[in-house]
């Protein structure tokens, strides 16, 4: 399939940088491929690219260098201590191909960003950009959105994660968004997609929680189960905690997250999700749900879980198998939406099913197309 550029929008952030080491780690045998769906064997002979078919680049506004960060994480226990100097010299490869982002927006930053797409793409086969920064407050509605022609009059109206969706697609790249941020989600951008027979996917990566919803909601409406309530409270550290700390942020954040239940459950049900920072817990997260719900005869019962992880350590191996079936899609001619994306995100664009098993068996049916 040739070198397959992946451009990371917040390349020096911690999801980022796990997966360029994890990628380096992986490819020089140093450790396990656990976590990464498209090295299972459901996807043998899927025609995907290799781990070392991978080249990163991207954009961020921060400049700690990529070594130095992935030494802050192997010292916070993300990644493994030994891992930081085997993989130093392919992290460092990565950092010369890192832009800051632009600082400004409209036309001039599409411009930018298409420029530095365009020099990246120099000598590869295909490029994806994957959105791994921080989340977005919703957007607000504009006429613009509407259609092709008019955003063309004014990008100013588009928020930062929209307009790397537009550069993208003027660059032609495929385009990932792993934040719930508004990304390709308009009318005009889809437009865009569709004319340049270039595929997108996203929204928010199911990591935690909305996984364990994704799962479990299911079960609950297929053995007629009457879900009540279903109540959730996160608390994050790191730099998505304190970038969620933000009711804007959290707001775009927690519409994503209830989506799962509407969707499996035909119905909203009473309870909300409930996110708080607290920084000593550095790249982890806890999250708690308790679900309220009604069986036969009307005895009330109740559901209550606990789960603990790192972010990262979750992510990462995501945005790698993402990155890899995007550059599937871009060879294979794909325009719009890809719906059987869906099984990694937790309000997915397209049209396809919610549940978790339902969604895998799309993915692995797509991926053999």
């Amino acid at each position: 399939m040739g070198k397959i550029g992946v451009w990371l929008i917040g390349a020096r952030g911690s999801v980022a940088t796990t997966a360029v080491a994890g990628a380096a780690a992986m490819r020089a045998g140093l450790t396990a491929r656990t976590g990464c769906v498209t090295e299972l064997p459901d996807f043998a002979g899927a025609e995907l690219p290799g781990l070392g078919d991978l080249v990163f680049g991207g954009h961020d506004v921060v400049d700690t260098p990529l070594v130095k960060r992935a030494e802050h994480l192997a010292a916070a226990g993300v990644l493994p201590s030994t891992l930081p100097g085997p993989v130093a010299a392919d992290l460092e490869a990565a950092e010369a191909r890192l832009r800051p982002a632009p600082s400004g927006s409209g036309r001039e930053a599409a411009d930018r960003i298409v420029a530095d797409l365009t020099e990246f793409r120099e000598g590869l086969d295909h490029v994806v950009v994957l959105n791994v920064s921080s989340t977005e407050p919703p957007c607000t509605p504009h006429p613009a959105h509407e259609s092709l022609a008019a955003l063309e009059e004014n990008l100013d109206v588009l928020p930062p994660s929209a307009l790397y969706a537009y550069a993208a697609f003027r660059a032609g790249c495929g385009f990932v968004d792993f934040t719930p941020s508004t990304g390709a989600r308009l009318p005009a951008l889809d437009e865009l997609a569709r004319t340049a027979g270039l595929p997108y996917a996203g929204r928010d990566g199911k990591t935690g929680e909305t996984l364990l919803r994704s799962v479990l909601a299911p079960m609950f409406a297929q053995r007629a189960l009457n879900v009540l309530s279903w109540s959730g409270t996160n608390l994050l550290g790191g730099g998505d905690g304190a970038t969620l700390a933000d009711p804007g942020a959290a707001s775009s954040k927690n519409a994503s997250k209830q989506q799962v239940l509407a969707q499996n459950l035909g119905r909203d049900v009473d309870g909300e999700v409930h996110i708080d920072y607290v920084p000593a817990l550095g790249d982890w997260k806890t999250a708690w749900d308790h679900v309220l719900f009604e069986g036969f005869l009307g005895a009330r019962m109740t559901l209550q879980l606990t789960w603990q992880g790192c972010d990262s350590a979750l992510a990462a191996p995501l945005v790698l198998d993402l990155a890899r079936l995007t550059a599937k899609a871009c060879r294979d001619g794909v325009a719009g939406p890809v719906a059987e994306f869906g099984f990694f995100f937790k309000d997915p664009v397209g049209d396809g099913p919610h549940d978790l098993a339902s969604q895998y068996a799309a993915l692995r049916e797509w991926a053999h197309r």
